[in-house]
């Protein structure tokens, strides 16, 4: 019998006051029996909305078809003809902006969970014994990946699929990119990201970690010493902005990008850290996005009392509603309509406080959101000893600068048509690379695209 509820089954989550102060996992997953019944709300729609939602194009009426009749095998193998990496993005996707934003369930009530569904099935898979992998037969040609997250894996899988010799080269310790050094563990266990590359790398995928292209090795040699046919750039957005204002260079301010990398990749919340992060008593974070969500929860947890300030109002709010709403249950304190102009110091060079300016909305900006202005003579002052900058990043100049023949935008973005091909030959790019900070899936969606231009652009050749 199809389940006509107008709203979803709730997700299991661990406790508000509990998981504030641990790293653990905040959403607990589905049980089978929640899982079957929230694809019973599907009504299997012809045309398909949803997956015409889906940067990926799962099909999503087909795989939630077999959730229902409890096949969760047959659902994961629909799920990964299109996705490599069905845990993530069951987990970290905006759902409500993409393919759950076109369910038709959500013209009356609350749209089909697909993604906790996406994650059900990705998770459940996981936990069988694994099946002998089977690689698939060479083409002969080889095809390098520059940067391992989301738009790299995802070109990855592709091309090791079509028979290439897919190397993917990435600059840090880990795999991963911006899935292992940015997202918390409470919103992504890194295990799981780490398991999805693992299956990569049994298709036949190579991955060399310790390797900056620009410094260890260029492009160029990468294509006429090494024999690579065809590259892809995937080295995303990882350069922090500043707001250029007095007291940013004191002891106590961090960029998101250095304390998520550190918590993440160091795991510098842990008392035995060789390389411990101290939020301090009070945090102070800049920002309004997803990244300015992680910082705060992750200062959180590390004990510190938290305001997120941002200069338009909650409406304008760019992250998730869900990882908003995670947060003001965790305790995180908001002040919008808020701008800092000042950090003020101690005597020894350490953050004492951010100051202030009240703002107002007025007309539309570019971006259509009502712009931020502010009002004359409203300053304040509000204490803390630890500030975070999360207002944004931009692609790593270093690629640009060794490269010949590779044109950008002047923010730094790389040049790249709707295939991905740049203005160099043989070369493509995709993800924040090329858009700027963006979503998992968008950066993915690239990926998949620049893998089907570069196996026609070997094809032709």
């Amino acid at each position: 019998m199809p389940n006509m509820s107008l709203k979803k089954n709730e997700m299991p989550v661990q406790a508000p006051d509990v998981r504030n102060k641990n790293f653990s996992e905040v959403a607990l997953g589905y049980t089978e029996e929640q899982a079957i019944d929230e694809a019973k709300r599907c009504l299997n729609c012809k045309n398909k909305p949803c997956t015409g939602g889906c940067p990926v194009q799962i099909d999503i009426p087909a795989f939630i078809a077999k959730v229902a009749e409890g096949d969760f095998a047959a659902a994961y193998d629909i799920i990964t003809k299109s996705s490599s990496l069905p845990a993530v993005c069951g987990r970290v996707c905006p759902q409500e902006n993409q393919c759950e934003g076109k369910c038709v369930r959500g013209i009356k009530g609350e749209p089909v969970a697909i993604g906790r569904l996406e994650r059900f099935v990705a998770d459940w898979h996981n936990a069988q014994p694994e099946a002998p992998v089977v690689k698939p037969a060479s083409n002969g040609h080889k095809a390098a990946i520059i940067g391992s997250g989301p738009s790299g894996l995802a070109c990855a899988g592709d091309l090791i699929k079509k028979g290439y010799d897919v190397t993917v080269f990435e600059a840090l310790h880990v795999a991963g990119g911006v899935l292992s050094y940015g997202i918390p563990e409470f919103r992504l266990p890194k295990a799981i990201v780490q398991k999805e590359i693992e299956g990569l790398k049994a298709l036949g995928v190579k991955v060399e970690t310790n390797t900056v292209v620009g410094r260890t090795v260029s492009i160029e040699e990468l294509m006429k010493e090494e024999g690579f046919e065809t590259v892809f750039i995937g080295s995303g957005a990882g350069l922090p902005r500043f707001m250029n204002i007095p007291g940013e260079n004191l002891n106590g301010v961090y960029s998101a990008n250095e304390f998520l990398t550190r918590i993440n990749l160091m795991k510098a919340y842990k008392e035995d850290s060789t390389t411990p992060i101290k939020a301090g008593k009070s945090a102070v974070i800049v920002g309004g996005g997803n990244v300015a969500m992680d910082a705060a929860r992750c200062a959180k947890r590390l004990g510190a009392d938290v305001t997120i300030v941002y200069r338009r109002t909650e409406k304008e709010l760019p992250a998730r509603a869900e990882e908003v709403e995670h947060a003001m249950e965790e305790g995180i304190n908001f002040k919008f309509l808020t701008n800092p102009t000042e950090i003020t110091a101690t005597e020894d060079g350490w953050v004492k406080g951010v100051v202030c300016q009240e703002m107002k909305l007025s007309e539309p900006d570019a971006s259509g959101r009502a712009k931020p202005v502010p009002v004359d003579s409203a300053f304040f002052e509000i204490e803390a000893d630890c500030v975070i900058m999360a207002i944004g990043t931009s692609p790593n100049p270093l690629i640009k600068a060794t490269t010949a023949g590779l044109d950008t935008q002047k923010w730094g973005g790389i040049i790249a048509d709707e295939d991905g091909l740049t203005s160099k030959e043989g070369v493509y790019a995709g993800g924040d690379a090329v858009t700027g900070a963006a979503t998992v899936i968008l950066a993915m969606g690239a990926g998949k695209k620049a893998a089907a231009a570069m196996d026609e652009y070997m094809q032709n050749k």
